[in-house]
């Protein structure tokens, strides 16, 4: 996990493209200038961060189930709860399921657990569009670092 470049996502662990199911692990950097000002001395994740986590995650899920065909973008969070805090070092374990899909729209759970401990939950919404020809070599080359196999272009 690279907070500052907010590459959230370590390494898929699973995926179930037929399903519509991943589960990837972070581990939370010792040392991130995110942590300068959140907060001094009592460095925490932001909230935003573990959002953007549960949208990466999602999207990766959508991305895969897409073989990158189209390209999701994140449109709404719905019923996001924190329950507990993140502390440098954490290792994370990020669930997504896809709900609901149709009319250019998908729509996941996703949920963040450290250890034993239930960290975030949310809703997400996601618009799905054609994918940008741009950012093809940027995505795959990502994705195929985090693990996830993508086909050619």
């Amino acid at each position: 996990m690279r907070l500052e470049y907010f590459e959230m996502i370590d390494r898929v662990v699973e995926i179930d493209r037929t399903v519509g199911t991943i589960l990837v692990r972070s581990t939370v950097p010792q040392a991130s200038p995110v942590f300068e000002g959140h907060f001094p001395g009592r460095p925490l994740v932001p909230g935003v961060l573990l959002t953007e986590t549960m949208a990466q995650a999602s999207g990766y899920l959508l991305l895969a189930m897409r073989e990158f065909s189209r390209m999701p973008f994140l449109m709404g969070v719905d019923r996001a709860r924190f329950r507990d805090f993140v502390e440098p070092g954490a290792e994370l374990e990020i669930s997504a399921e896809l709900e609901h899909e149709g009319s250019g729209y998908a729509v996941t759970k996703s949920r963040i657990v450290a250890g034993s401990k239930r960290i975030a939950d949310a809703e997400l919404r996601f618009r799905i569009l054609p994918f940008p020809a741009e950012l093809d070599h940027l995505m795959r080359a990502r994705a195929g670092a985090i693990g996830l196999a993508v086909g050619p272009a």
